[in-house]
């Protein structure tokens, strides 16, 4: 935002429509002692000054861009094309507000369109809805809408154990002024669905979960949609270009942090909650569906739709105190799936897959290291000979950002480390982490 300095005839204006005949008067309610108070700044600096300041201050930081980073749990470090971020702050984006006049937000419209259209195809879904404030936003909502939709009856919800204790904390808070049931289960998905009964709302999934594991969802859904519940899938959007739908495997509502899909880390937001449901939920989804239709003369318009879910239209009738759209997050993203299309997106899902299992496979060479087994994509653990918290300390001070000490959520895990490897980590990357390692553990 420009500075603008009001003049002495602007302030002497707005003195004389308040009654005020001096600035001294407009603060005479304050005791004098109190009023002007010497702050002790150093003297001023030159914005030449000023910038080398700050830009000393920003090189003591350590980031993605300045170091070997194979930290994930949740915010990862992806690939973002320039046109991503030059085509989001365009004038015509920046200004555009909420959507509510379809006659003036024909731009707008249409870029959410094109959004949930994408979004709904990677899920596997009928619709998506733009928008919640994060991934851990949208599974809350989600359980919501399955809390709704089985009743009073059904107030049991089945969550993964290994699934990310930050999201679990949301789903608690939320749900702390409802009778609810949280339910963790340890094993597979596919073994707890048997597990599931008429008192039953959801089984959740994670798909991959926390450690970076892929569970098969294949005939999940089948043993829960037979006991009258709804699965829930929380899922990776990147992972969804490589590996099968969630919506394909009968998967009622989907979720998945969006941060992936064009948007930087930002130091942990703003983020973008995707959700997505079949056609028996869509009534229940909270947040905007953007329609598309036509005028009296056949031309294509997009419109808001369903909007009395939303509680700016029967507040008593909401079925979320969520409606707002992540405008310019969601934006970021509908460009990133546009420009990369099927075949990129499948393409950084690849690298991701072998670069992470060619670190996996790094790591468990070296003496003392062993890699936890079953399948996995982007994140693994690592099991570590000396505490993976002193690893970290050491490595980051050489640069290696290694990853997530597990200790952190889990203060019995104390020789875990959570390694994460995106299409960002080069060979020579992966080499030195395994390098690193091995010298950090002597």
């Amino acid at each position: 935002m420009p500075f603008i300095p009001n003049t002495d005839a602007d302030r002497e204006a707005m003195l004389a429509a308040i009654g005020v005949k001096s600035v001294e008067e407009l603060f005479s309610d304050i005791p004098a002692a109190h009023r002007f108070p010497k702050l002790g700044l150093p003297a001023g600096l030159s914005e030449l000054e000023a910038l080398r300041e700050i830009e000393a201050l920003a090189a003591k930081n350590l980031s993605a861009s300045n170091s070997a980073w194979f930290l994930g749990a949740g915010a990862y470090n992806h690939f973002i094309p320039a046109a991503v971020p030059a085509l989001a702050s365009r004038g015509e984006f920046l200004s555009a507000y909420t959507p509510y006049q379809p006659e003036v937000s024909q731009g707008t419209l249409q870029a959410i369109f094109e959004y949930q259209s994408m979004a709904a195809e990677l899920f596997g879904v009928d619709t998506v809805n733009a928008s919640h404030y994060d991934g851990a936003t949208a599974l809350a909502e989600a359980v919501l809408m399955a809390l709704n939709h089985g009743g009073s009856s059904r107030p049991r919800v089945m969550l993964p154990a290994a699934m990310h204790p930050e999201y679990k904390e949301v789903l608690r808070t939320y749900l702390a002024a409802f009778s609810v049931e949280l339910d963790e289960y340890a094993d597979e998905p596919a073994a707890a669905a048997k597990r599931v009964d008429a008192r039953t709302a959801c089984l959740v999934a994670s798909y991959p979960d926390f450690e970076g594991r892929v569970h098969d969802l294949s005939g999940v859904a089948d043993p829960v949609h037979a006991a009258g519940a709804v699965l829930v899938v929380n899922a990776d959007p990147i992972m969804l270009g490589l590996l099968r739908s969630p919506g394909s495997m009968g998967a009622d509502i989907v979720t998945a942090e969006g941060q992936a899909l064009g948007n930087a880390m930002n130091y942990g937001g703003p983020f973008l909650g995707m959700m997505g449901a079949t056609q028996k939920l869509v009534r229940k989804m909270p947040g905007r569906i953007v329609g598309q239709a036509a005028d009296h003369d056949g031309r294509r318009g997009f419109v808001l739709t369903l909007s009395a879910r939303e509680q700016h239209i029967r507040r008593e009738k909401a079925v979320s105190n969520i409606c707002s759209n992540q405008g310019l997050v969601m934006l970021q993203s509908t460009i990133y799936l546009e420009a990369l299309g099927k075949s990129g997106l499948r393409a950084v899902a690849e690298l991701c897959w072998n670069k992470a299992h060619y670190a996996a496979k790094a790591i468990a060479a070296v003496p003392g290291y062993a890699v936890a087994g079953g399948t996995f994509f982007k994140e693994f653990v690592v099991k570590t000979p000396v505490p993976a918290s002193e690893i970290v300390d050491r490595l980051e001070r050489r640069g290696v950002v290694p990853g997530l000490a597990l200790s952190r959520y889990y203060p019995a895990r104390t020789h875990e480390l959570l390694v994460c490897v995106t299409e960002m980590n080069t060979k020579a990357q992966i080499e030195l982490l395994a390098q690193s390692l091995k010298e950090a553990s002597v």
